[in-house]
């Protein structure tokens, strides 16, 4: 496999990441500012590869079992970043490569995560945040360890960025469920932005995980004993329904996975009393027939019916699975 290789300058990068960002509409410009972003992102696939070959071989002595996924960063998130973090250059984001090894346990966290920073490595850990010990306010919580890449035999790729994240099964199944909402809700509940009863409930049940694993619970719930968390989140839970909207968008995700066919927009609508799917699939053509479908689902919703819509742009109802990998692991 002929792997990318940076062709292009940091200015370049930093300027196409301004102009996405500047101007959302898609026209000419915006292509070629896509495709430059498109190749540095690209460029990360090799040092992330290397890093996972090395990541699996440590896995071997301290959870054979662990989940290990890499991924790089989707436009979207790198444009909503980048408006978020306005200072922020795009050929300086550290986490456009990034690297997850899910274990099955705090200790094991603890032991991977020294096995990286006692070990002698080519590569320069510049940044590691732990997000357990010191949890944010929306209750993620996760070790994170951010290398400048460095390889003799490979010196193009010298420079670039690879995160890795290293969590337990409960921290994960904490973010695949703000991941799934996030996206049939169409609010980034990950970045802390969406209706403010999902981002208490996901700061409540981050906290809960906190005390199950014995560690520092989420800010703002530190006063709250151990009891009184799961209470809360268990009265938030049954008055947002999401045990059932979660169960339900699993069947959903299954549903798409299985489809074969195509369309530049999928609408999908749930609906949570029976527990079933619909997938409608649009071209490119007909993007005016799927909003205004879409519409008439919101207003179904509104007027009290039980279901969730959503309507997602992204090719093959199959390319759904790489986009959204949360829902499969």
């Amino acid at each position: 496999m002929a792997w990318p290789k940076p062709t292009i300058s940091k200015k370049q990068v930093n300027k196409a990441g301004k102009f996405l960002v500047d101007n959302p509409v898609v026209n000419e410009q915006s292509s070629k500012a896509f495709d430059v972003v498109n190749h540095w992102r690209s460029c990360h696939g090799y040092p992330i590869n290397t890093f996972q070959a090395t990541l699996r071989d440590k896995l071997k002595t301290i959870d054979p079992k662990a989940i290990v996924a890499q991924r790089l960063k989707r436009l979207p998130s790198i444009i909503s970043k980048l408006k978020r973090f306005e200072s922020m250059q795009l050929a300086r984001m550290q986490d456009l490569g990034g690297l997850r090894a899910v274990v099955a346990n705090l200790k094991k966290v603890r032991t991977l995560q020294n096995n990286y920073t006692n070990s002698k490595f080519d590569h320069e850990l510049i940044s590691s945040k732990d997000y357990i010990d010191n949890p944010k306010a929306s209750g993620y919580r996760s070790a994170h360890l951010i290398y400048k890449y460095k390889n003799r035999n490979t010196p193009e790729y010298d420079g670039l960025f690879v995160e890795l994240q290293i969590r337990t099964r409960n921290q994960h199944a904490w973010a695949t469920a703000v991941e799934t909402m996030g996206t049939f809700l169409d609010h980034s509940l990950k970045s802390s932005e969406g209706p403010k009863p999902w981002l208490e409930f996901f700061s409540l049940s981050g906290s809960a995980f906190a005390h199950l694993e014995k560690t520092t619970p989420v800010p703002g719930y530190e006063s709250m004993t151990r009891e009184d968390t799961f209470s809360a989140v268990i009265k938030k839970g049954k008055e947002l329904d999401i045990r059932e909207k979660l169960m339900a968008f699993t069947v959903a995700a299954e549903k798409i996975h299985q489809d074969s066919r195509r369309g530049a927009f999928h609408l999908v609508i749930l609906d949570l009393k029976i527990r079933s799917v619909t997938i409608q699939s649009y071209s490119q053509a007909n993007l005016d027939k799927a909003n205004k479908e879409y519409g008439e689902a919101e207003k179904r919703m509104s007027n009290g019916d039980k279901i969730q819509a959503v309507l997602v742009s992204a090719g093959p109802i199959g390319d759904l699975r790489r986009a959204y990998p949360n829902y499969f692991l």
